[in-house]
């Protein structure tokens, strides 16, 4: 059912980060650049339900899209995991029983430094990458910019 399917998301977070892909290399790395409407205390979209609405490009992963972008969720990521035939981790909510749990041991993006767009906008700083799928804005700080979770 639907609500089994989204049952198995563990709440990091990390699918609301901006990612960078190598076109060379096919190399997927976490940004600390946020979406918009990323709930940074819930780990949640704060739009889940009309985020497309917001973020047109925001994907819906699907069981039967799942093998179209497995090569770029996380590594920990319930999903990819189970789509790899791989048990989830005592950590994710499943499996203890407790939301809390995936924060606890540290897996989530919770209490990590990030940004987010709309504070780029605000001073200014802004730059386009182009990756092989889509345009990222990221912040570039000479000296401060944010290293990949």
């Amino acid at each position: 059912s639907q609500a089994e399917w989204e049952a198995l998301c563990d709440g990091c977070g990390k699918c609301c980060l901006n990612k960078l892909e190598d076109e060379d290399t096919g190399e997927v790395a976490l940004t600390r650049v946020a979406c918009r409407l990323l709930d940074d205390d819930s780990c949640g979209c704060g739009q889940y339900k009309i985020r497309h609405q917001f973020v047109p490009e925001c994907i819906v992963l699907r069981p039967d899209n799942l093998a179209a972008h497995a090569y770029w969720l996380p590594r920990s990521c319930a999903y990819l995991l189970l789509w790899q035939g791989k048990p989830l981790y005592d950590w994710h909510p499943l499996i203890s029983g407790d939301p809390e749990t995936v924060h606890a041991a540290g897996v989530s993006v919770r209490e990590k430094p990030f940004l987010n767009l709309k504070w780029m906008k605000s001073i200014g700083k802004i730059i386009c990458l182009r990756s092989a799928r889509e345009c990222f804005l990221a912040q570039i700080i000479k000296g401060q910019c944010p290293r990949p979770f």
